[in-house]
């Protein structure tokens, strides 16, 4: 595991994981680490971030050709920005679905909407997507570095 103060002064933080479901709960964990160094440890902030950094790294995984997905997640004054990174490779381009009620999959970007004060997505020079999100700050949460 790696400790919190490592990430102390580092105000964004990109990673590259392979692009399998066993890298969703090793991407969280790296961001976790990064908000305890950023001192945010309030729930209402925390449970989206790993929320919508879940949903959009598992699309990354299910629905492009990549075997790496790149994460970058920062902080501004009152938003934690996330984005995650594919090579694309597939014709899908992330899209919000309306499943019923019996369906198992298809949430996912209805969770990042409810979740964030806003997303979208990018098409990059390499043909790649990158799919965003900005997540309020709640207040309480230290505006500056950590000590």
């Amino acid at each position: 595991m790696i400790p919190a103060d490592c990430w102390r002064s580092v105000q964004c933080v990109v990673f590259r994981l392979p692009a399998v479901k066993r890298a969703v709960p090793i991407c969280r964990n790296l961001v976790r680490a990064w908000l305890d160094g950023q001192s945010i440890h309030d729930d209402d902030t925390r449970y989206p971030v790993l929320l919508v950094l879940s949903e959009l790294f598992s699309n990354a995984i299910q629905y492009s050709a990549s075997r790496h997905v790149t994460c970058r997640i920062w902080r501004s004054e009152s938003l934690l920005h996330i984005e995650v990174h594919d090579r694309g490779g597939t014709p899908s381009v992330p899209r919000m679905r309306r499943p019923g009620q019996a369906q198992e999959h298809g949430r996912g970007l209805e969770l990042v909407a409810k979740s964030s004060s806003r997303w979208g997505r990018r098409t990059e020079a390499d043909n790649g997507c990158t799919v965003w999100a900005a997540i309020p700050l709640t207040t309480g949460v230290p505006s500056g570095l950590a000590p």
